[in-house]
């Protein structure tokens, strides 16, 4: 299994770096347009950053896969919550059983000293 799993990652490697090898030309990254950054006073060099598209690629692929599994996380919560109330119930009960067995255990001492006193006579 561990072999199958190897060249899986080792495809999905591949397949990455061929990627990144045929997008390497610089694109410019913008944080706002051009209009909004002059009314809001932020200068030129800091509104934009000029980097390989393979990095806009993977960037925006990794923020996917994060943004997914937070929803996920958050979507789960209900069952999450419902597990731990149903774990805190498990132990209860089972707490009250083992009281209920060791009062059970006292009761039958007394229970089984009587039976030996009546049975000694």
């Amino acid at each position: 299994m561990a072999y199958v799993r190897y060249s899986i990652l080792t495809c999905i490697s591949v397949c990455l770096i061929v990627v990144a090898l045929a997008n390497r030309e610089l694109v410019t990254l913008s944080l706002l347009p051009a209009e909004l950054a002059e009314l809001a006073g932020v200068p030129a060099g800091l509104n934009s950053v000029r980097v390989p598209l393979f990095i806009v690629i993977f960037a925006g692929i990794m923020a996917g896969v994060l943004l997914g599994f937070v929803w996920e996380w958050l979507r789960e919560h209900k069952h999450r919550a419902e597990a731990a109330s149903q774990r805190r119930e498990n132990q209860r009960l089972n707490r009250e059983v083992a009281r209920m067995r060791t009062e059970q255990a006292e009761d039958d001492e007394v229970l089984a000293l009587l039976e030996d006193s009546g049975t000694s006579r």
